[in-house]
């Protein structure tokens, strides 16, 4: 599966936000955004006003750099919300959160959702006793994501844990530190997400 490489820095400073795409040095001085405020290339030239396409392409493409997503998976996700009942930007970003990889970051497992994906990709997470190697997997109500069993990935998640401790777990997710296993309690809304994403923004512009 195709996925993006190079440097992530630059691309919070395109959107002008932080979009913690680097872990906990996103919360320390090296971040980017506390550095060089500006817009990635030589010239340095400012963010001028967008017409309402402009805006609208800019929350697509932030959501697509927060969750790590190329344009045709995004999609994807974006025609699977269309087709179910309910508000359909609402329903996008529920479906964005039950990705397993998200689940792994919000558990705070690890540091940034790359790692997550990581994770995710090298079987290293069980949903049910199952490995599953599938970071797009949809977790439901009732699941349970835990760790395999590995004494090194234990004392690295345990350390995770540990720095990100600052860090609030999402109410729809239940940790039990002691023995890194986690509950999925119900599914995710919009507020759990906690994002700077106008998802309406996204949506009319699909829709166009």
């Amino acid at each position: 599966m195709a996925r993006r490489t190079g440097p992530v820095c630059r691309l919070c400073r395109r959107e002008g936000i932080k979009l913690f795409l680097k872990g906990i040095r996103c919360t320390g001085d090296k971040c980017a955004i506390e550095r060089r405020n500006h817009p990635p290339g030589m010239h340095r030239r400012g963010r001028g006003k967008l017409s309402d396409y402009g805006v609208q392409l800019r929350e697509k493409q932030k959501a697509k750099k927060i969750y790590g997503m190329m344009e045709r998976q995004f999609h994807i996700f974006f025609k699977r919300a269309s087709k179910k009942q309910g508000i359909t930007g609402e329903t996008l970003i529920q479906l964005l959160e039950r990705r397993l990889d998200s689940v792994v970051y919000r558990l705070l497992f690890v540091p940034s959702r790359a790692e997550a994906r990581q994770l995710v990709n090298h079987g290293s997470i069980l949903v049910n006793g199952r490995a599953v190697n599938i970071p797009s997997f949809q977790v439901r109500t009732g699941d349970v994501i835990q760790p395999q069993a590995g004494e090194s990935l234990k004392k690295r998640i345990e350390s995770n844990l540990e720095m990100l401790k600052d860090r609030p777990t999402p109410e729809w997710l239940e940790l039990n530190r002691a023995t890194l296993e986690a509950k999925v309690t119900r599914l995710p809304e919009k507020a759990d997400a906690g994002l700077p994403i106008e998802e309406s923004q996204i949506v009319e512009l699909y829709s166009k």
